[in-house]
């Protein structure tokens, strides 16, 4: 089973995944003439997998002196090219410059103007592999809650964050939307970095991320997502397809920079029960469809377009790797980068916060040390090292190393409740 199997518009395949062996042999059945420059490539992506992710990806960014050490080894990576620019280098076959170049859509970024560096990924998958958790990401989310309750960790659902309360610039708590105060030595918070700028911090304390210091970024596409449960089988479904649309440079940037939606999309693909049966009734799949979309910076009127784009993206399937699927479907559903606004809370209605660009990677994203207010610390995809599970954990993990002062904040003294124990049970009900 392949990681990924990507389907172009005149429909041929490659199998993307597998050994080293495995992958060469695929480039060699794709276009011979490759092999030697693919080779070379495997060696570069490992080269920058042992700079970019071993040695960066877990450190902290929040000094100009940490970006002045690795300037020197990013030159010689030479990280000032694109993602595509780098795999052209290597490879002459168009469609192969594709397959090995559309990984920054994965963590939010255009292949034509996303930094070289974020092509690791590629070793990332080959080095530990791409793999699928027994009942999807809720079985993930499901362990990391039971191990938090295990270490005593206390939970508000179903609760909103209005604003991060400071005194004399330090962060001293939460004001929840339902008016509870939480107080406690210091905030980690998770949420977008863009929005969490904009809308929790008051203005006043923001010398450097203002908003239109914010607004001057370059933030990822939106997302449109269509799930389906459908009563029938399609066995022939790699458990990732990828069906790449026939423009490439030119989607992308009416993606990223356009005001309106394309005829000519290209689609990812998802058949979770292809490895985990038990996410469907037998005889049955579940799946989901997610198309890169403009975010809301773009103003698409979704209520409008929403209909459309799920009726253009059921014609693709049917015609490409779904026949009948129309007739087969028994509940669907899809979500659009409004979703990602008013539900998930992100700036402009990002699927990925901000854009993995050399300017706007490193010490040049959002700190994971707040430089506004002290005590405010940030995990997540707009932060360093950036998007994707990979990338969101890194960021939890750079928080290791201020774990001391984190926890010499508090002066040993226990967080406190500035409302009283009968109004804060009776507002989190």
């Amino acid at each position: 089973m392949p990681w990924y199997r990507i389907r172009f518009e005149d429909g041929r395949s490659f199998n993307y995944g597998g050994t080293r062996e495995e992958l060469i042999e695929a480039v060699r059945c794709f276009s011979p003439s490759d092999v030697s420059g693919y080779t070379q490539l495997l060696e570069k992506v490992e080269l920058i997998y042992r700079v970019g992710f071993e040695e960066l990806g877990n450190q902290p960014f929040d000094k100009f002196s940490s970006m002045l050490r690795v300037l020197p080894k990013m030159a010689i990576l030479r990280s000032d090219r694109s993602v595509y620019n780098f795999v052209s280098k290597y490879l002459a076959d168009e469609a192969l410059r594709r397959v090995f170049s559309f990984q920054p859509l994965l963590v939010g970024g255009n292949p034509f103007h996303t930094t070289s560096i974020y092509s690791l990924i590629q070793h990332l998958e080959r080095k530990d592999g791409v793999h699928f958790a027994q009942g999807g990401t809720t079985a993930l989310v499901g362990a990391l809650v039971k191990l938090a309750d295990e270490q005593g960790i206390r939970f508000h659902f179903n609760q909103q964050v209005a604003e991060i309360n400071i005194e004399d610039g330090r962060a001293t708590g939460v004001r929840l939307a339902n008016g509870v105060q939480l107080a406690c030595s210091c905030v980690v918070a998770n949420a977008d970095a863009p929005a969490l700028y904009r809308e929790l911090v008051p203005k006043r304390w923001r010398k450097k991320w203002t908003d239109r210091r914010i607004e001057k970024m370059k933030f990822s596409m939106g997302l449109f997502v269509l799930y389906l449960g459908i009563k029938r089988i399609y066995p022939e479904l790699a458990h990732h397809t990828i069906l790449l649309g026939r423009r490439y440079k030119e989607l992308l940037e009416e993606i990223f920079e356009g005001k309106m939606l394309s005829e000519d999309l290209s689609l990812y693909l998802h058949a979770p029960t292809r490895t985990d049966p038990d996410l469907a009734p037998a005889g049955c799949e579940s799946l989901y469809v997610l198309a890169p979309v403009p975010n809301l910076l773009a103003g698409i009127d979704w209520s409008h377009e929403a209909q459309r784009l799920e009726e253009r993206i059921l014609d693709i399937l049917e015609t490409t790797v779904c026949p009948g699927l129309r007739e087969a479907i028994v509940v669907r559903f899809h979500v659009t980068p409004e979703h990602f606004r008013d539900n998930l809370l992100t700036h402009h209605g990002t699927g990925f916060s901000i854009q993995p660009t050399l300017l706007q990677s490193a010490w040049f994203r959002f700190h994971n040390r707040s430089e506004d207010v002290q005590g405010l610390y940030l995990v997540g995809a707009g932060t360093h090292p950036g998007a994707g599970l990979p990338g969101v954990l890194c960021s939890a993990k750079v928080l290791e190393h201020y774990l001391p002062e984190i926890l010499s904040n508090g002066n040993d003294e226990p967080a406190r409740d500035r409302t009283s124990p009968e109004q804060r049970e009776e507002a989190l009900q």
